[in-house]
C-alpha cells in the first residue's frame, strides 16, 4: 500500500467523496471531512473565484470549529479537483489560494496530466490522476504523477470498461504511488475489497450524490434511490465522450434514449434541447445504483460504510488452509 502516512493517519476509513460537477459543494466536502474521509472540492462548481474563495473560508472555518469541539476525532483533509478547461493563470490562481488553506492532494482528470504534476510537485503537493485504462496508467506514470483513480467497469460519469478485477492489480503490479479504486463503490465491502485487490483508497460519487448535502435537484438523488443499473445507458451522444446517464432523466428533458441526437465533439450541446446542460440537467449514475435504497445524510452514510467495513474486515479466510497446503506440498 502507497498512502502517505500522514493522509492516513487523518481517516477513519479509507474512502474519498469524489469531486462531481454541479453536484459538489462545501456542505458535501465539509461533511466528509467531519466523517473522517476525504473531501474533493471542484472550484468549477463556484460560478466565480470570489465564490470558490468564500467557500474555502467557510469549509476551514466550520472544519476548525469542529476540531475544537471533538478534538480526538480523526479528520479527513481536503483535496481540490484542478480542472484542465481552465487557463494556467486561474489554475496559478485557484493554487495560490489552496497554498492559503494548506491544501495538499490535488485531483486531475481526463488529458495528459504532465503540466499540471509539474506545478503540483513545484507547490509541495500531491496529485492524483483519473485513469480509465492501462494505457491511461501508463501515459500517468510517465506524466509523473503521485496516485492514480482507476476507474472501473459501471462507475457513473466517464466510467472506464476494464473490470476492477483486472484494473487495479494490473495498475499496481505497474506502479508503487497511491491507488484509489473507483466506480460502483457503494458499501463498506467494496472498500475492502479494494484493499484487497491492491488500492489504497475507494472512491464514491454515486452513492454521495444520493445523500442529503449533494448539491442537486432532489428528484436526482430520489431517482439513484429508486431506480436501477438497468435504467443507465452508457453513450458518448451527450457529450462526445463515453458516459453512464440515467434513462429517466433523459426524458425529463424531453430526449428519448433510444433515438439521442449524437454531440459533433467534446463539450458540444448543440445537439441538445435549449437550455439543457449536461451533469446539471442531465444526470449520471453508476451501477451502485442497484445497492442505493436511501437518501441520507453524509455522517450517517460514513457511519454505515464503516461498520459494514470493520464486518468485511472480520470475515473469516481460508488462510491457514492455503498455508498449510503449501507446506505439505513442499514437505
Amino acid at each position: 500500500m502507497a498512502l502517505d502516512p500522514n493522509i492516513r493517519s487523518h481517516l477513519a476509513l479509507p474512502a474519498v467523496c469524489a469531486p462531481m460537477t454541479a453536484v459538489t459543494g462545501p456542505e458535501l466536502v465539509t461533511e466528509a471531512c467531519k466523517s473522517g474521509i476525504i473531501g474533493a472540492l471542484p472550484p468549477q462548481n463556484a460560478k466565480r473565484f470570489e465564490e470558490f474563495e468564500g467557500w474555502m473560508k467557510q469549509i476551514d472555518d466550520d472544519l476548525k470549529q469542529f476540531r475544537d469541539a471533538n478534538p480526538n476525532t480523526r479528520v479527513g483533509p481536503l483535496a481540490i479537483n484542478l480542472s484542465t478547461q481552465k487557463s494556467l493563470d486561474e489554475i496559478a490562481e485557484d493554487m495560490k489560494l489552496c497554498a492559503k488553506y494548506g491544501i495538499k492532494i490535488f485531483i486531475t482528470a481526463m488529458g495528459n496530466p504532465s503540466e499540471m504534476a509539474k506545478r503540483v510537485h513545484d507547490y509541495g503537493g500531491v496529485i492524483w490522476h483519473d485513469v480509465t485504462s492501462l494505457k491511461h496508467a501508463e501515459k500517468a506514470m510517465q506524466a509523473g504523477v503521485d496516485g492514480m483513480t482507476c476507474i472501473g467497469a459501471g462507475g457513473g460519469g466517464h466510467s472506464g470498461t476494464m473490470s476492477h478485477l483486472v484494473l487495479v492489480p494490473k495498475v499496481r503490479q505497474m506502479f508503487n504511488g497511491t491507488i484509489i479504486m473507483a466506480g460502483a463503490v457503494a458499501t463498506g465491502a467494496v472498500i475492502r475489497a479494494g484493499e484487497i485487490l491492491g488500492a489504497d483508497l475507494a472512491y464514491l460519487g454515486t452513492r454521495m450524490i444520493a445523500t442529503k448535502e449533494a448539491r442537486v435537484d432532489p428528484r436526482y438523488s430520489q431517482m439513484l434511490a429508486d431506480d436501477t443499473s438497468q435504467d443507465l445507458i452508457f453513450t458518448p451522444k451527450v457529450t462526445g465522450v463515453p458516459a453512464n446517464w440515467m434513462k429517466n432523466s433523459l426524458r425529463l428533458v424531453g430526449l428519448d434514449p433510444d433515438d439521442l441526437p449524437v454531440a459533433k465533439g467534446h463539450r458540444d450541446r448543440s445537439h441538445l434541447p435549449e437550455g439543457v446542460t449536461p451533469w446539471r440537467d442531465i444526470w449520471s449514475g453508476g451501477q451502485a445504483m442497484d445497492l442505493i435504497n436511501d437518501v441520507p445524510t453524509v455522517a450517517e452514510l460514513v457511519k454505515r460504510l464503516r461498520q459494514e467495513y470493520v464486518a468485511a474486515c472480520q470475515i473469516p479466510d481460508m488462510a491457514d488452509a492455503a498455508r498449510q497446503s503449501g507446506e505439505a506440498l513442499s514437505a
